[in-house]
């Protein structure tokens, strides 16, 4: 390892209590960084033999929100030092690691019980969904297509008084479930959110990337972080894996409401005639 990778290794390092694992993590990066800066949390954690919610620790540890912050720091001390990597094959990269992510959907959908949370969210009426900001995106696409096939989905992407007003007002509607988007970086209002709903009696179906984030039903999908920001493929794979299962739920409904969706938007022209070139 360079002298130069080693003086930044020691500046992120300097003046840190570090655990006997964290150590282990500390000592890989300072022995394999022009390797680490590209590899994911998971394969960083089997690397360096602990687990991966160790590595997120470390990037804690060092002052940064997790471990794709951690990476973006370490880069430049290797990028300085070494020929450009091509962006494409940081992209490609990218784009595997994503393939794999969906990978590990596909696998775990077999031990879901997605038919019967699918049963569940489409007999609750209304049914609210949660999500908060960047996991607005993904509650905002689930929601939209949620409401083509089932009557009231109510969409709560605001926090504050009004996410509290709106979980209250669906509960006393007669929900019984709300569908709850919480992905990195965790918002504290959406935890005291899945607090506040379970203390209304509302069961929630959490979509994330921790398997034991704290929910009724939880649906763990891993992230793309090999980039800037997060990618989210996985999980929205995942999220369409369940509007899915809530159209088979309700067949007949599902039918009437998508064919009353159509005769709709061919009289308002909504959408361009045909296949656009």
């Amino acid at each position: 390892m360079t002298s130069g990778y080693q003086s930044g290794m020691d500046s992120l390092l300097a003046g840190r209590r570090l655990s006997p694992v964290q150590r282990r993590i500390a000592h890989y990066l300072s022995e394999h960084l022009d390797e680490a800066i590209f590899l994911s949390s998971v394969e960083l954690a089997e690397r360096a033999g602990v687990s991966q919610p160790s590595v997120t620790r470390f990037a804690m540890v060092l002052g940064f929100a997790g471990y794709p912050e951690l990476r973006q720091a370490l880069r430049p001390l290797v990028m300085g030092g070494l020929p450009d990597v091509p962006q494409e094959s940081v992209l490609r990269s990218a784009v595997d690691d994503e393939i794999r992510n969906l990978t590990v959907v596909r696998d775990r959908l077999a031990h879901l019980p997605l038919r019967e949370l699918g049963e569940s969210l489409a007999a609750t009426d209304p049914l609210p969904v949660l999500g908060l900001r960047v996991s607005s995106g993904l509650a905002t696409t689930f929601a939209y297509y949620a409401r083509r096939i089932h009557p009231d989905v109510r969409l709560l992407t605001h926090g504050g008084s009004e996410l509290a007003d709106g979980l209250h007002a669906a509960r006393r509607a007669g929900a019984e479930w709300m569908v709850a988007v919480v992905l990195p970086r965790y918002p504290v209002e959406a935890v005291q959110a899945l607090e506040y709903a379970a203390k209304l009696g509302l069961k929630t179906a959490v979509i994330t990337d921790k398997p034991d984030f704290p929910g009724d039903m939880v649906l763990a999908a891993p992230l793309g972080d090999r980039l800037v920001f997060d990618s989210h493929a996985a999980p929205l794979a995942l999220a369409m894996a369940l509007v899915e299962a809530m159209a088979d739920a309700a067949p007949l409904r599902t039918r009437a409401r998508l064919e009353e969706y159509e005769r709709m938007t061919d009289e308002a022209g909504t959408f361009l005639p045909g296949q656009p070139s």
